[in-house]
């Protein structure tokens, strides 16, 4: 089983408000990403909180998929956030999905793809290709679990890449590298899909 680690952390500072509540098409981008990944083979969900954690907890879904964990040390980023998910994953999971809040445009064919081919090819970790691109969502294997726990909270999660096998898989899927910071940008992915 895979289980999926959704960063809804940091502060959002340079896009004014938390990005898990940006609207896109009239929904929530922390609802669009739930129903996508319900919909999907990931076997839980679980939301990392952290600065606005009072505002995004009421758009996370009743449901048996999903859980929520809040991160106290939300300010030191990333790795912080991601520790703090996999510290609560379930025993029995042997891969674990990285999506930050900011990569809403993900497809669920393109999560079960990652899936199908993580559970057949066993990597230690797998990255997808768009058009040569890499993007999220990252898979990581069970292994890495002790490694990912003892990284300094600091230190990007990157630094795994550079020392691991890395698989990659290109994937028709824009979304894999569709993020934004601004309200700007947002818009921008907004008019071309």
């Amino acid at each position: 089983m895979i289980s999926c680690i959704l960063l809804t952390a940091g502060e959002s500072s340079r896009f004014g408000s938390p990005k898990a509540l940006a609207n896109i098409n009239n929904i929530k981008t922390i609802e669009l990403l739930q129903n996508n990944l319900i919909k999907s083979k990931i076997h839980e969900i679980i939301i990392v909180t952290g600065a606005h954690e009072s505002l995004i907890k009421p758009y996370v879904f009743n449901h048996s998929k999903v859980s929520l964990v809040y991160n106290k040390d939300y300010k030191l980023g990333q790795t912080s956030s991601f520790q703090k998910g996999l510290s609560v994953v379930d025993n029995n999971s042997y891969g674990y999905m990285l999506i930050p809040i900011d990569f809403p445009f993900i497809k669920t064919t393109t999560i079960n793809a990652l899936i199908l081919h993580f559970q057949s090819q066993d990597p230690t970790i797998l990255i997808p290709l768009y058009q040569g691109k890499r993007g999220h969502p990252p898979i990581f294997h069970q292994k890495l679990k002790k490694n990912i726990l003892d990284l300094p909270k600091e230190m990007g999660i990157n630094r795994l890449n550079a020392e691991n096998q890395v698989q990659t898989l290109e994937v028709n899927d824009p979304g894999i590298i569709q993020t934004f910071n601004t309200n700007e940008e947002l818009e921008e992915i907004l008019r071309t899909i």
